[in-house]
């Protein structure tokens, strides 16, 4: 599934959800492709953000054309979960 995940006067933010069952057949690529078509004829343009860590999907935006541009720190309140080097998520306060 590809969505807007974002709306503004001159860009939609791509969201992406694929499931797990169905991951390895390559099927988010095509949505992604038409969303962003769809974007374009609206006269918008398309964005992706993602965190630096999540290589899955910044693999998939740049097979799907987008270009980084610049990373971004995301801030959060309360309790953070985080992976350690295991790949184990580690809640800290």
């Amino acid at each position: 599934m590809a969505c807007t995940y974002g709306l503004g006067s001159r860009y939609e933010d791509v969201a992406v959800h694929t499931d797990p069952g169905r991951r390895s057949q390559h099927l988010v690529l095509a949505c992604v492709n038409a969303l962003c078509e769809d974007t374009a004829a609206r006269g918008r343009m398309p964005s992706w953000s993602c965190f630096r860590h999540n290589r899955t999907g910044r693999l998939l935006a740049w097979q799907a054309g987008f270009r980084l541009q610049r990373e971004y720190v995301h801030y959060s309140t309360g309790r953070v979960c985080v992976k350690d080097a295991s790949g184990l998520a580690q809640v800290r306060a």
